[in-house]
């Protein structure tokens, strides 16, 4: 069996622990950086929502829509490598960490009727 890559890890970590431990921001911070920190800022200032139909997380600029990894940002688009697992934007990062923390704030409702609104 292939050696757990660094996210892997600190996924893993996290999930057994089921909340951020001071060494599980440490991995998270080393591997991603200040993508990582902005991230734990997002989950702990409660951006990070679940809908229906879609993760959204809310940034400073525009809200994103994440899903299976991938994000609608700039960032995504841009600037990371789509074959390296450790290049993550925060706004998946931020939903990969609040979904194994509970610390989702969820929607019972579309987003996309909520975007209309908008």
């Amino acid at each position: 069996m292939p050696e757990a890559t660094p996210v892997e890890r600190w996924q893993a970590a996290l999930e057994e622990a089921g909340e951020l431990t001071p060494d599980i921001v440490e991995q998270i911070s080393r591997v991603h950086g200040d993508r990582g920190v902005r991230a734990i800022e997002a989950v702990s200032e409660n951006r990070v929502k679940a809908y229906r139909d879609f993760t959204i997380v809310v940034g400073h600029e525009d809200e994103y829509i994440v899903e299976n990894g991938g994000c609608t940002c700039k960032d995504s688009e841009y600037n990371l490598d789509a074959d390296d697992p450790t290049d993550l934007c925060w706004h998946a990062i931020a939903v990969a960490v609040a979904r194994r923390i509970g610390h989702v704030d969820y929607h019972d409702m579309w987003y996309s009727d909520v975007r209309e609104f908008i």
